[in-house]
């Protein structure tokens, strides 16, 4: 009897492991509107992953969210930093409402992105540490790097915040293409 519980028990356990394990990735390493993220990526010539990891630092996946700040929705951008890239992107008619959906607010975070990515070259380092604390305070970082002769890394960071951000996103990239490289469109 006790041959044929501890078989049972065996047969449902390896029949529930494998979505445990898809539902803990779900909770723990979100993805949604991948499509949009794909989409985005091959327009705008970005890492998919990359764009994956900024969402999953900036809000977690989470529709409609809104910073302290101000910044708004999944890639949290701010309305000001909105309007600047649908100045340049010729968006038309753009309404601040608009960043609530993921669409708009994946296409502008995208945008931003590309525009980090030809200022900074394509460091990742410096365009992340952009996107959180923004340019102006990057070139100033950059500047004092010279100035000792020495390269800027991400431990160069002086705001911990942002030094956490970047390292934040650089793993939630690696993970994102370790996961979901099928999701995303990643050969």
């Amino acid at each position: 009897m006790l041959v044929l519980v501890l078989a049972g028990s065996a047969a449902a356990a390896a029949a529930v492991l494998p979505h445990l394990h898809e539902a803990v990735k779900e909770i723990t390493l979100p993805l949604k509107h991948e499509d949009i993220i794909r989409q985005q990526a091959k327009d705008k010539g970005l890492d998919p992953a990359l764009i994956a990891g900024v969402i999953y630092a900036e809000s977690h996946f989470r529709d409609g969210q809104e910073s302290s700040a101000g910044a708004l929705g999944l890639m949290q951008i701010t309305p000001d930093t909105a309007h600047e890239i649908a100045r340049r992107s010729g968006g038309l008619a753009f309404d601040v409402k608009d960043l609530g959906t993921p669409q708009v607010n994946i296409s502008y975070g995208a945008y931003y992105l590309r525009e980090l990515e030809r200022n900074f070259e394509g460091n990742d380092v410096l365009v992340l540490a952009a996107y959180n604390a923004g340019q102006g305070n990057v070139g100033k970082w950059l500047i004092e790097a010279r100035e000792a002769d020495r390269d800027f890394t991400a431990d160069d960071i002086p705001f911990p915040e942002t030094r956490a951000y970047v390292r934040k996103v650089l793993d939630a990239r690696r993970d994102y293409r370790a996961n979901y490289a099928a999701e995303l469109g990643i050969d």
